[in-house]
């Protein structure tokens, strides 16, 4: 019999889980280990933190939805692996012997890079997790009754930036309709070496279009900046010139301040000898596989990938949903190919498709592959977009329900933007 064991139970875990057991003969064991009985579909946290959802309308209860479909889950997380006896030691102090191993862990938030940052010890808010979400929401509340200033943006080495650009122009639209905007002043503060960079080098005219839409409601930018500290209501920040020279000194003070952290691998994964780069991140071949394990295949936000430039102020490449799923079928593929003898032989197509949500508008970017030169290099906005990211998540949420392999991203994006392929 063989034992596949999946490690992480968000978007890229349930989604390579349900793909193996369809693709899979039945008397292959499916194990998914996580570390608590939910999943959050992610990119609706923005909205739980501005009250457009709540809690209940993103995370789902995992153990009765795998058990249906004959899938092993413990929500115990893992504390060691043994990848010489291909072996885990899991948080309930139990073992689970593996065949093959499927990374999904995500990332861990490394907000103590800098000091006084997260929503746990620190001064900031954040949209990473739901429990994130909710504190974030309780400060939005906050800052309707006593508003003021407003920082958003992303701290030092962070590869994430769309949920930063999706929660400024969407709190921008909350104050709006509350007729609270003129009390707010804004401004985002990034790592970036321009507005629209997002760790992808711009795509399609990002740059002028996040520049039109910051300038059409009255958002402040500063790009360049490096966080060093925030204290209980302000931001310390040394702007930088081209070459990564401290050219300012700046301190912002805010009534409310939520940033994305830089991220770095699950402290399990990366305690394996030679599986991990110096963040932790998993190190993969062209097919998803560990070169030092075989057995290991790893997808989404714990893979190693290269930043796509230098920029003055680190800044990673980020993993998005298209990205996540075309890493999930590849791996899928490649067991398979293994289960019947043969060699792993299909790579993921690796593209970008990012949709922000900007409370009655929003932006879409495609980029594909996502590292220049691209075959397609687009950027677009409208109100289409916001329903293009509201299908996303009731598909989603639907394909999770259900327990099917659906391409979402794909099959959406392809709708939405009238594509016939998005490879």
């Amino acid at each position: 019999m063989t034992n596949i064991v999946v490690v992480g139970a968000g978007l890229g875990g349930v989604s390579v889980a349900f793909e193996l057991r369809e693709s899979l003969a039945k008397d292959v064991t499916i194990t998914v280990v996580g570390e608590s009985e939910t999943f959050n579909f992610v990119p609706s946290n923005p909205w739980v933190a501005l009250g457009s959802r709540t809690r209940e309308q993103v995370v789902l209860a995992m153990p009765q939805i795998f058990a249906k479909h004959n899938i092993c889950f413990n929500a115990s997380g893992v504390g060691q692996i043994d990848a010489s006896q291909q072996q885990l030691k899991l948080g309930d102090g139990s073992t689970l012997d593996y065949d093959y191993l499927v990374l999904c862990t995500g990332p861990k938030l490394a907000f103590e890079a800098v000091p006084g940052a997260g929503p746990e010890q620190g001064f900031t808010q954040s949209i990473c997790t739901v429990d994130h979400a909710e504190k974030a929401h309780d400060a939005f509340q906050r800052l309707l009754e006593n508003p003021g200033p407003v920082l958003i943006g992303a701290l030092p080495g962070a590869s994430c930036f769309g949920p930063a650009y999706e929660y400024a122009l969407s709190l921008e639209y909350e104050l709006r309709k509350r007729k609270l905007r003129d009390r707010v002043p804004i401004t985002f503060v990034t790592p970036e070496p321009y507005l629209g960079h997002m760790g992808l080098g711009g795509v399609g005219d990002s740059k002028g279009l996040m520049e039109h839409k910051f300038r059409e409601h009255g958002i402040k930018w500063i790009c360049n900046a490096k966080v060093t500290e925030f204290t209980e209501q302000a931001a310390h920040f040394v702007v930088v010139d081209e070459d990564g020279n401290d050219k300012a000194q700046e301190t912002l003070a805010f009534n409310l301040a939520m940033f994305l952290p830089a991220f770095k691998g699950s402290p399990a994964v990366a305690a394996v000898p030679e599986l991990c780069n110096a963040k932790g991140f998993v190190q993969t071949d062209r097919y998803q596989r560990s070169p030092h394990y075989p057995r290991i295949y790893a997808a989404g936000v714990c893979v190693a990938l290269a930043p796509i430039e230098a920029t003055p102020v680190p800044v990673g490449a980020p993993k998005t949903g298209l990205m996540i799923e075309s890493m999930t079928t590849a791996i899928v593929q490649n067991i398979k190919a293994n289960l019947t003898g043969h060699e792993a032989q299909v790579e993921p197509t690796l593209s970008a498709l990012c949709l922000a949500d900007m409370g009655n508008t929003g932006a879409a970017f495609l980029a594909v592959p996502q590292n220049p030169p691209r075959n397609r290099n687009w950027t677009g906005s409208g109100r289409w977009v916001h329903w293009a990211k509201v299908a996303f998540e009731k598909y989603f949420l639907f394909k999770v329900r259900h327990g099917t392999s659906e391409p979402v991203y794909e099959r959406v994006g392809m709708r939405m933007m009238g594509l016939k392929r998005l490879k």
